[in-house]
This record gives structure tokens, C-alpha cells and sequence, in this order.
């Protein structure tokens, strides 16, 4: 009997894990997580600003580092949103985190 009830509870531990880290991860890329709003409006501003640059650039070097102001931008916003999910002990592929209008996703590299 003994041996039913471990392996009951194995066999329950091993059914729900998958669930509870799905439900752990549900909600990255979604606006009730704090930090993926952050990382969203860093990267909404890092676009208005490119905009703004590329319109007031003056020659092709203005608009070179522009674009490298928005790499650059993108890239500390994914790191920090990395950081912060690692923090609460998610970890995100290896990727980059794409923010669209309407549609979050992770590309691989």
C-alpha cells in the first residue's frame, strides 16, 4: 500500500509539474506582467525617437547612429527584461523578444 500511495504522489508530481509551469509562464508576454509593459514602452520609445532622429538627420552619418542609438536602445530593453524574469525565476530562450502592435513572440537567434 505503501508503495501505491509514492507512486500515486510520483505520478501526480510529475502530471502537474507541467501545468504549474505552464502556468508560471503564461503570462510573460502579457500586460498584467509589469516588466513586459516596461520593456514595451522602452521599445515604443526607442521608435519615436529613431523617427524623430531619421526626420532631422542631415547627411547618411546622422542616420547611421540613429540606427545604432536603436540597436542599442532595443538591446539594453531586452536585457533588462531578461534580468527581471530571471530575477522571479523565468528564463527566456535565447532569442530576441519581439513586440509588436498586437502580437509578442520570441525569434530564435
Amino acid at each position: 500500500m505503501r508503495t501505491l500511495s509514492i507512486t500515486a504522489a510520483a505520478l501526480a508530481a510529475f502530471t502537474a509539474a507541467p501545468a504549474l509551469a505552464h502556468d508560471r509562464t503564461a503570462h510573460i508576454y502579457d500586460d498584467s506582467n509589469h516588466h513586459y509593459l516596461d520593456y514595451k514602452t522602452s521599445i515604443s520609445e526607442a521608435k519615436r525617437e529613431l523617427r524623430k532622429d531619421l526626420r532631422d538627420a542631415k547627411d547618411e552619418a546622422d542616420r547611421v547612429d540613429a540606427y545604432a542609438e536603436y540597436e542599442a536602445e532595443v538591446a539594453d530593453a531586452d536585457k533588462d527584461f531578461r534580468k527581471e524574469m530571471a530575477e522571479k525565476g523565468i528564463r527566456i530562450p535565447a532569442g530576441r523578444v519581439m513586440v509588436e502592435t498586437e502580437v509578442s513572440m520570441l525569434s530564435p537567434r
